[in-house]
């Protein structure tokens, strides 16, 4: 049954055009709250049609009776059960609209558990439950708020489409939305899945692991869009406005993962590079300068000489002539000490002289 479209949204100011799919009520004990059932997501999906090549021309499939070869009308098609055997076993509306089961029209609760106990493999379709109509809002509410408080999910059966299904109820928001879950003989087991090779990872291989995973960081789901569907947009619209499509480019090609060790480095380095984050440490590192050979003691009299003048030439002028006097006056006084040293020691050598030719002459009167 199909309900009319919701009365207008006052909050956001305009008419939501959500249709339901299914309308019951939630058994929540002896508590009955009407609601409608509405899907929950949508498709963005890009589809296309066939055509025929030659002359772009739709082609349409017709159903067609296979025993009278002859097309027939959606009123004439019914549904039926194929045996084993190939025979066929004719199932009309009033037979399933007198299956035994409670849950025809009913999401009847059975249990509830904590989130973490539903296996993700077992989710399937999402729904929002709508309060049917002012009467259901209260008990609506209340079961809402009591999800809240225990921090359950609840666990329900209902039919939808012809099968009983499983489904599970958690709060979005300020609303109720159900889950359907596969029933656990549908959910395969990883049987055959896992390497049966006996492999040994070390703790750098670990490391590095843990390395990547701390550069990829977290992602705000919203950031995440289809690339391929943008891509598919634009070239729909060149080929409509009789451009030619944009050139898509070739996707990076990696090579054969040959030491895992090296795989993991490199990806490290690739997700560091595109997000900007330098290597940890990189910012407070201090690399020391390569020491070479020892410079003689001259040379580095050299440069401390060469250092003095320039500090000196960034002086100011008067800070020059002082200096200048100071270096004249002190050339001067050493100028003046050794012409003192070269005339003692001129004096020195001539007293010298003079005491060993008084010696001399001496000695020769007493021989006399």
């Amino acid at each position: 049954m199909t309900i009319p479209d919701e009365p207008e949204d006052s909050a956001k100011g305009r008419v939501r055009h959500v249709r339901s799919i299914w309308n019951g009520a939630i058994s929540f004990g002896l508590v009955s709250i009407p609601i409608k059932l509405v899907n929950a997501t949508e498709s963005h999906a890009i589809s296309f049609r066939q055509i025929h090549t030659e002359d772009n021309g739709r082609i349409r499939y017709r159903k067609v009776c296979e025993l009278e070869d002859r097309e027939v009308s959606q009123g004439e098609i019914g549904k039926a059960y194929e045996d084993a055997d190939g025979s066929i076993i004719p199932i009309t509306d009033e037979d399933l609209s007198h299956l035994p089961i409670p849950t025809a029209r009913t999401i009847d609760i059975v249990a509830f558990v904590p989130a973490e106990r539903i296996d993700p493999l077992q989710m399937g379709a999402a729904y929002y439950l709508a309060a049917g109509g002012a009467p259901a809002a209260k008990p609506y509410t209340l079961l809402r708020e009591a999800l809240k408080r225990s921090n359950k999910v609840a666990i329900a059966k209902y039919a939808l489409r012809g099968r009983e299904r499983l489904g599970m109820l958690r709060v979005v928001g300020d609303a109720i939305a159900m889950h359907g879950l596969l029933w656990p003989d549908e959910v395969r087991s990883p049987e055959g899945v896992a390497p049966d090779t006996a492999v040994t990872i070390r703790d750098k291989e670990l490391d590095l692991a843990d390395a990547l995973m701390d550069t990829l960081g977290e992602v705000d789901l919203e950031d995440l869009h289809d690339e391929y569907r943008e891509a598919l947009e634009e070239v729909i619209a060149a080929k409509a406005s009789g451009e030619a499509p944009p050139e898509t480019p070739e996707p990076a090609t990696g090579g054969k993962v040959l030491d895992l060790m090296a795989a993991l480095e490199s990806s490290v380095r690739a997700a560091r590079e595109s997000r900007g984050t330098p290597p940890p440490g990189e910012e407070a590192e201090v690399r020391p300068l390569r020491q070479g050979r020892a410079e003689p003691k001259e040379t580095e009299g050299k440069k401390s000489t060469s250092t003095k003048k320039t500090a000196a030439a960034k002086k100011a002028a008067p800070a020059r002539k002082s200096t200048a006097k100071t270096a004249e006056g002190t050339k001067r006084a050493a100028s003046a000490k050794s012409t003192a040293s070269a005339k003692s020691t001129g004096t020195g050598k001539s007293a010298a002289a003079k005491k060993a030719t008084t010696k001399k002459t001496a000695s020769r009167k007493r021989t006399a």
